[in-house]
Order: C-alpha cells, then sequence, then structure tokens
C-alpha cells in the first residue's frame, strides 16, 4: 500500500486571507498555472489549496480525456502527471504531449523505480519525484523549472554557430534555418553546453547545472537526454557538429562559432 503523499498537508494548509475582489482579480492574474493530471481527487484538492499558499495556481483533471481538454483550454506553465493512471497511464500521456508541446513536465511515480524514472527522461519529462514525497519539495521542483525558464530567456541576444542558433530572448531554436522544438529541459542542456563551448563537462557538472534532477541516476539521466537533444539537432552523425562525447568523462559543445 503506498503511503499517503498528503497525509501531513491538511494540518499545515491556511486558508489565505480573504481580498476584495479587484485586488484577487490582479493576484490571480500573475500566478503560475500548473495543470495536474492525477485520479485521486482528495489529494488534488489538498494539493491545490497548498500550492496557492506559493502563488500558483493547481487546475485538476482525473484521467487523460479530462487532461487534454485542460491542457488546451488552460494553457498552463507546467505539467504534474501521474503515472498511475486510469486508461493512458502517465507514460502514454507524456509520449503524446510531446508530439506537439514543449510543456515543463514533472512525474509523479508511485513506485519510485529508476526504470520508472529513465522511462519519465526518455519520453520528454523534464523532472520526476516519487511518492510519497513532501509537498514543499514538489513545491520547490516546479518553482525550479518555472524559474529556469524564465532566466534563460531573460538574456537580450543569442549564440550562433554555424548551423545552429539559439535566440536567449524567445528560446527559440534553429538548425540550418529550420525551427527546432525542445523541451523545457532539453533548451536548459543546450545553453548549458553551447555557453562553455570547447569546455569539457562532466555529467556531475551537468546535473549540477541543472538543478532538480536527482543524481540518483547520475549518468543514465544525462546521457538519455543528450540522446534526446542530439536526435533534434540532427546531431547523430560522425563526426558529431554539435556535441562530442568524451569518452569516460562527459560532453563538450564543438559547433563552430558564427562569424561575420
Amino acid at each position: 500500500m503506498v503511503t499517503n503523499p498528503f497525509q501531513n498537508v491538511s494540518k499545515c494548509i491556511e486558508l489565505p486571507v480573504p481580498r476584495d475582489s479587484l485586488s484577487h482579480t490582479r493576484y490571480h492574474r500573475f500566478m503560475k498555472k500548473v495543470l495536474l493530471i492525477d485520479d485521486d481527487r482528495k489529494h488534488s484538492g489538498l494539493m491545490q489549496a497548498y500550492f496557492e499558499r506559493f502563488g500558483i495556481s493547481v487546475v485538476s483533471a482525473h484521467d487523460s480525456v479530462e487532461g487534454f481538454k485542460k491542457l488546451a483550454r488552460e494553457e498552463p506553465d507546467l505539467l504534474l502527471l501521474d503515472v498511475m493512471l486510469p486508461g493512458k497511464n502517465g507514460f502514454e500521456i507524456c509520449r503524446e504531449i510531446r508530439k506537439t508541446s514543449n510543456i515543463p513536465i514533472i512525474m509523479l511515480t508511485a513506485r519510485g523505480d529508476v526504470i520508472d524514472r529513465v522511462s519519465g527522461l526518455e519520453l520528454g519529462a523534464d523532472d520526476y519525484i516519487a511518492k510519497p514525497f513532501e509537498p514543499r519539495e514538489l513545491v520547490a521542483r516546479v518553482q525550479a523549472i518555472l524559474r529556469r525558464a524564465e532566466s534563460s530567456g531573460s538574456t537580450v541576444g543569442g549564440l550562433n554557430f554555424e548551423g545552429l542558433s539559439i535566440d536567449t530572448e524567445t528560446r527559440a531554436v534553429r538548425v540550418d534555418e529550420n525551427s527546432t522544438d525542445l523541451t523545457s529541459m532539453e533548451y536548459e542542456l543546450l545553453l548549458i553546453l553551447a555557453r562553455r563551448h570547447g569546455r569539457k563537462l562532466s555529467r556531475d557538472e551537468i546535473l549540477s547545472e541543472l538543478r532538480g534532477i536527482d543524481a540518483a541516476i547520475l549518468t543514465r539521466s544525462v546521457d538519455i537526454m543528450v540522446s534526446r537533444l542530439r536526435q533534434k539537432l540532427g546531431d547523430s552523425a560522425k563526426p558529431p557538429r554539435f556535441i562530442q562525447t568524451i569518452w569516460g568523462r562527459g560532453y563538450s559543445f564543438i559547433g563552430v562559432p558564427q562569424t561575420d
């Protein structure tokens, strides 16, 4: 039997201080929005109340059909996706979402097996957390990913290499003049490598920069993310154009800087 991940939450939830209608509307206008797809309605309600304390609005869906509808209608900033769902499970939903959307995804897995976590990363999830978990840790993971998404796009300008351009203001990536859709984590990984052009980065250094990925699967998680990024950059041929494997250590970005 899986321990209730929110068994202590109800004790620490405080109702928000009443606001007048104008300030309440203004407050919600600037809240970040998270879509939670989880079939446990009680936990979803507790999460909604808990997250609001941190300025994050939670919209709940309890199966894949409702989840896809709310994903299109609500336009959330991040998706919390439970693995164990009726009908389509979380892995199937993640795979389908990644065909059309780069929304950050955090997988919630009851078993916490390494294979489950690796599977989520392979499908394009940005992070995962095993149940039972501390609600404050989950909030911290969500805040970290939302913060990275904002900060990485705040620098005016871009990085330009032969065959590859990265617009750090719009987060747009183009390979050979063709737009390339990257997930939040893939984009962050590309920035980490490209901004350290020519430097050999270990897997530990990459994980430390990414923040939020559990170090329990170290090399496998980084290798999976790099492999996905290479595929989207069309960089699977040998010799590589952009990302070189440093055997026994990690990776290095070897793209040729563009000179005008």
